[in-house]
This record gives structure tokens, C-alpha cells and sequence, in this order.
């Protein structure tokens, strides 16, 4: 190979497309596509890498600041290529040769485009964005380049024959000795470990006792989207039943309760916590957005009733949990006899009652019954309506039995969970009323458990316990995203960007990047809390790393993606021999690499937001965006309000489409995205 023109001189000054113009000022030697740029190509015998992309590509953007824009990534593209850019949108042919050849060597499409091509124009391999440094299982972009370029040098006669090789030699470099990587591969690798310990004929976890788990559960339904696998949508669907029809859910009033004693969700440890039934309401919408299993939506009505008749304060806010115990006996509240259910409704309808809801004269757990329908009969709608109606006549008779004690205090990290849950459940379910309920409960943390721009963690009878902890902070930072996305209030992504700043501010291990528990002025304690892993609720850890991965998308601003990657990257290498405790993180990881980010532009486009948003949301960022003075002026989005009004533009895992202006195209489009 000859030496390489020394002289190098960007010549993109001359170009007329705006997105060539962006890149005039790169340190590295671009060429605009032609006779000139192939045939240096070939004077110089160097490869060609060949770079493609449009000026509302956000994605583009970002390799655009992280490698062209690096001056030692810049000298090894110069020294190694002949570099050349071409906007897409003023060269749809170039483009399209590209992206049809990288389709070919089975890789999914997308900007930007990243192709190395023989000295004569013919595509060898590609892909589209390369990160700047090996992370999440991607080798860097300079280790691409050195490695394609050697292949070149050292085996030119080879090097179609030799793309398998190529693709061996990169993998190593995304995986370098002496680092832990987590990466696709090994999300799916833990998710099929975590699928073969579930409980093929009762759902869950094998064994007594049985917890609900809900991250565990959308961690396989995760792996499932992701690998097309419906093996893993059916262990979590199968689960999800079981829940539903077991004794863990109270049939009369709803709620869950927080675990079943025995293997067959039975028997419930009868305290209903306030974070279980977000957790599980959320994953309820999720599954039945995809299964359309009407149980699903009828246990998250009842839930969001029980939630709004027994657990909301006079202020809107949610209470923490209820008692298991009434009269100083567990359960005495929930279980019934035999004798009861006939004097209440008489002898004829307690015998068609019984048989769905496995009522005997023995009773199934001490002498009494727990409602259940584990092994109910098939029912037909004239009998669900029989049965609602008797299930109304329980339910009065069992509000004048003596109640489990409830704990009314407001903690603002389990009402940040169950605020984003009612939003989320309440866009799938085309439910207002949930999601005002939502805001209700936000605007009364927001202005009376807060001093300044600081949380508490814990309110009642007027008084404040401050300061908060990092999960008070990262489940309402949460809260706030879920409501902005769903409204577009504009005044709720400010709101988390402020908590997000705080939180850094008074909680963050400058080692590692992640946050601890407790405050660094909190003066009450010897040290500083610092688990990562998950317990009964995700860690705010892994809650933070989805809020900054989501407000990088929301404000335009990159840094906030740059610290969720520290972060995740920090803390799953301290804990590669415990990834099954840090799954809520795994599954942040899983939105890092795959979460469909959606900036939906101009005035008259609701319809597209609406469409966006029926999305599954632990997939799916979207940001309205209706003129270019509602966003910041370094925003990415103020490019693709210029570019096209009244449209979505959609990246999925770091590359960009073109936008979409018809709502039932943008399902389409990122299935296609997504390799459905």
C-alpha cells in the first residue's frame, strides 16, 4: 500500500448540503462522493470508509462529535482512508447501493451508515454508529478502523472470504481481557438462566415462597422483544395468570398482596404494599398491550379502584401499605367461611360461587377460605356478570369487619412508582382519570414534601422527614418523565432536570459514578449507604440509569446519556458474579441498546405523538417537539423541525430512520428497526 497524501484538507467547504456543511470544520480529510475522492482511493491504494448519513439524524450527530470531530480518531481515518461523506437526502443512489450491501451481509439498516469499500467503490463491511470507546459489547470505532485497514494491507486477495474473521478479530476487541462487558449477548444469555428457574406449571420463581418479582418478569419480556423467542412471553404471561387468579390477589377488592407462603400463590402474606401494586400494574398494561388477555386488564381496573377507595390521602397523595393482621390475626379481614358466603347470598348462588372461587366447608388454608381461582371452570360472560355482581355483595358485607391498620404516611419514592405506573398504565389503556390521578399525587409532592429544590423522603400529620434519599429522587424524576412524555407539559421535564441536578449534587460516589443512598449532609449516620443491588423494589441505581438515558433524549443533551453509561458500565463490572441482583440495571441496559427514541415535530401532530405513545413503554422515549422555540437552542430535535413538519423521527439502538408522517407506519417501521 502507497503512503497516503500528506496534505490533508477537508473539502466539504465547497459542498451546498447543509449536513455536509456540518462537518466542514472536522479535523478529518473528507471528500465529497466522485472521480476525485475514487480515484485517490485507488492512486493511494487505501480503502475507502464511507459515511452516511442527513441533517436531522441525531445519531449522526452523536459519532459526528465523539470521532470526527477527535483529532486522534480523525489522524487514523487521514493516515488508513480515503474518507467520504455523503448526505443522503442529495444522494438517495450512493445511499441506497450502501445500505441494500449492508442489508446483505445481514446487518439492520439505518443512519448512520458506516461502510468500508475497496479503492474501487465495492462494499467489504459495515455497520452503523461505532462508539468512540468498546462498550456494552461494541468494539470502539478506532479499533474498527485499524483492524479493517490490516485486513486490507495484509490480506487483500482474502478479505471477502475473510469477513468472518474480520467479525471474530472485532468481538475480541469489544470484549478486551481484564474487563467485564455486558452486551446483548449477555442480556440474553441471563435472561435464558433466569427463564430456565421459573416454575413451569405455577409461574414464578420455583419454590415457597413465591414473590411477584415484576423486574424479573419484564427482564424476560424484554429478552423476549428483543430475540422474537415467545417462549420467554409465555413464562412471563403464564406467571402474570397465576397471580391473577391465586389467592395473592385479593378478589374482592383488588390489590396484590406482597407474596404467597406457599408454591402455588395461595396462600398471600396478607400486607398489600404500595410499590408491589405499581410494579405489577405497570407490567399488567406492558403485557396485555401485546396478549390483549382481558384478566390482565380487569386486575389493573380493580387495582387502580382499590388504590383510589383505600390507599389515597384527602391530599391525593398514596398511602404506604395496609396491615396483614386485624384483630391480632393475619388475614382475619380477607378469609371467609363456608357459612358466611350462604347467608349472605343463600344457598343457590353460594353453590355457583363456590365452584369458581374454590370455596369448601373445610376451607383451603386453617379451617378458612382464601377467595381464589387457581382451578376455576371455564366461565362465560353471562357468568363473570353473575359473578361480579355476588363478589359486590361480599365485598359491602366485609367493609363492616374490623380493618387491617393502614400506614397513611407518603413516601416519595414508593408514590414516584406508582405516579409512573398510573401513567404509563393509564396511556395504554386510553385512561384520563388514572393519569389525572398521577398528576394529583405529583403536584402535592412536588410542592409540599420539597424544601427548595430538595426532596423528603417521608410525610405525615404536617411534618417533613428531609432530607429524601437517592430513591426519593430517582422514583419522582421518573414520575416527572412518565407525565411529560404522556402530556407534553413542558414544566415536568424542567422539574426532573432540576431533582436530576440535585441529586447529583448531594448524592453521587464520584468513583464510581453511581449515587448513594443517603445525603452527603444528612448528618445522622456513621456512614453512607451504598448497595447497588436490587431488594423489594429496583435499586435507584438502575432507576437513575433510565431517567438519565431518557432525559439525554428529552433535553438534547448528551451528558446525561454519558453518566447513565459510566454508571451501568461501573457497576456491572464490580458485579459480574451478582448480575441476577442487579436486573432492574440489566434491564436500563436493555433501553440503552434498543429504546426507540421518538421526536415527534410540528403542530398538527398529535396523531403521530398518540401513536408514539402507544408504544411499549419500556421501549419507547417520546419527545414532542411542535416548533423549534419550545427546545433548547443546542437541542438535536431544532434540526428536524427544520428538515420536515409533522413528523416522527425515530432511532432505535443508535441508528436513525427516515421520518414518518402516517401513525400506522411508525409500528411498522419499528418493528422493522427492531428485526421483527
Amino acid at each position: 500500500m502507497s503512503s497516503p497524501n500528506t496534505s490533508h484538507t477537508n473539502r466539504l467547504a465547497k459542498a451546498t448540503s447543509p449536513y455536509l456543511l456540518q462537518h466542514q470544520h472536522n479535523p478529518v480529510d473528507w471528500w465529497q462522493w466522485g472521480p476525485d475522492a475514487l480515484a485517490e482511493a485507488k492512486r493511494s491504494n487505501r480503502p475507502i470508509m464511507l459515511s452516511v448519513g442527513y441533517a436531522a439524524c441525531h445519531w449522526c450527530h452523536v459519532m459526528a462529535h465523539e470521532s470526527f470531530e477527535d483529532e486522534a480518531t480523525a489522524a487514523v481515518m487521514n493516515e488508513l482512508f480515503v474518507n467520504i461523506k455523503v448526505d443522503r437526502e442529495e444522494r438517495p443512489d450512493i445511499d441506497q447501493i450502501y445500505m441494500n450491501a449492508l442489508h446483505l451481509l445481514g446487518e439492520q439498516g439505518g443512519w448512520p451508515l458506516t461502510m468500508f469499500l475497496t479503492p474501487a467503490g465495492e462494499p467489504v463491511w459495515g455497520g452503523t454508529y461505532f462508539p468512540p470507546i468498546a462498550k456494552f459489547g461494541r468494539p470502539a470505532f478506532s479499533d474498527i478502523l485499524r483492524e479493517v485497514s490490516r485486513m486490507f494491507r495484509d490480506e487483500p486477495d482474502k478479505i471477502e472470504q475473510n469477513r468472518a474473521a474480520l467479525l471474530a478479530r472485532l468481538a475480541d476487541k469489544a470484549r478486551p481481557a481484564g474487563k467485564v462487558t455486558i452486551g446483548i449477548k449477555e442480556l440474553d444469555a441471563a435472561a435464558k438462566q433466569v427463564g430456565n428457574m421459573f416454575d413451569a406449571v405455577n409461574g414464578g420463581m420455583r419454590g415457597a415462597p413465591k414473590f411477584p418479582q415484576p423486574f424479573i418478569l419484564e427482564m424476560l419480556w424484554r429478552a423476549g422483544s428483543r430475540s422474537g423467542d415467545e417462549k420467554f412471553f409465555e413464562t412471563v404471561e403464564h406467571s402474570l395468570d397465576r397471580m391473577c387468579e391465586g389467592g395473592i390477589y385479593d378478589h374482592l377488592g383488588g390489590g396484590f398482596s406482597r407474596y404467597s407462603v406457599d408454591e402455588r400463590w395461595l396462600v398471600p402474606h396478607f400486607e398489600k404494599m404500595l410499590y408491589d401494586n405499581a410494579l405489577l400494574l405497570e407490567l399488567l398494561a406492558l403485557v396485555w398491550q401485546r396478549s390483549g388477555n382481558a384478566l390482565f386488564k380487569t386486575r389493573a381496573a380493580e387495582t387502580v379502584r382499590w388504590l383510589a377507595r383505600e390507599m389515597t390521602t384527602p391530599d391525593g397523595a398514596f398511602a404506604a401499605s395496609l396491615d396483614a393482621d386485624s384483630e391480632g390475626e393475619e388475614g382475619k379481614f380477607y378469609v371467609w367461611s363456608e357459612n358466611e358466603i350462604i347467608e349472605l347470598i343463600g344457598p343457590e348462588a353460594a353453590g355457583f360461587f363456590s365452584r369458581f372461587y374454590d370455596v369448601t366447608h373445610y376451607g383451603n388454608f386453617e379451617d378458612h377460605v382464601i377467595l381464589n381461582r387457581l382451578k376455576a371452570p371455564p366461565r362465560t360472560p353471562a357468568d363473570e356478570e353473575r359473578l361480579a355482581a355476588l363478589r359486590a355483595i361480599l365485598l359491602e358485607a366485609r367493609a363492616s369487619r374490623v380493618r387491617p391498620g393502614l400506614d397513611d404516611k407518603v413516601l416519595a419514592d414508593w408514590n414516584g412508582l406508582m405516579i409512573a405506573a398510573l401513567t404509563n398504565a393509564g396511556v395504554i389503556f386510553d385512561e384520563p382519570s388514572w393519569i389525572a390521578m398521577a398528576r394529583r399525587a405529583f403536584d402535592f409532592i412536588a410542592a409540599t414534601m420539597t424544601k427548595g429544590d430538595r426532596l423528603g423522603h417521608s410525610y405525615r400529620a404536617g411534618t417533613l422527614l428531609f432530607p429524601g434519599l437517592a430513591s426519593d429522587f430517582t422514583a419522582m424524576i421518573r414520575a416527572a418523565i412518565a407525565l411529560h412524555e404522556a402530556s407534553g407539559d413542558h414544566a415536568l421535564l424542567e422539574k426532573a432536570l432540576i431533582w436530576q441536578r440535585t441529586l447529583d449534587a448531594h448524592y453521587t460516589d464520584p468513583d464510581t459514578g453511581g449515587y448513594y443512598w443517603s445525603a452527603d449532609d444528612a448528618g445522622d449516620l456513621l456512614l453512607r449507604p451504598h448497595s447497588t443491588s436490587d431488594d423489594a423494589t429496583p435499586n435507584p441505581n438502575s432507576v437513575a440509569a433510565q431517567n438519565l438515558i431518557r432525559l439525554a433524549v428529552l433535553s438534547g443533551d448528551d451528558k446525561w446519556r454519558d453518566r447513565a453509561d459510566r454508571l451501568t458500565e461501573n457497576i456491572l463490572s464490580a458485579s459480574a458474579q451478582n448480575l441476577f441482583g442487579h436486573v432492574a440495571l440489566l434491564n436500563a441496559l436493555d433501553l440503552r441498546l434498543r429504546g426507540a427514541e421518538i421526536v415527534v415535530t410540528g403542530t398538527e401532530s398529535e396523531a403521530l405523538a398518540q401513536a408514539a405513545l402507544k408504544l411499549p413503554f419500556i421501549e419507547r422515549i417520546v419527545l414532542r417537539a411542535p416548533t423549534a422555540n419550545a427546545l433548547p437552542v443546542t437541542h438535536p430535535a431544532r434540526d428536524k423541525i427544520a428538515a420536515a413538519l409533522n413528523a416522527a423521527f425515530v432511532c432505535v439502538g443508535e441508528k436513525c430512520s427516515l421520518p414518518v408522517t402516517d401513525a400506522h407506519q411508525l409500528t411498522v417501521l419499528l418493528r422493522s428497526m427492531h428485526g421483527e
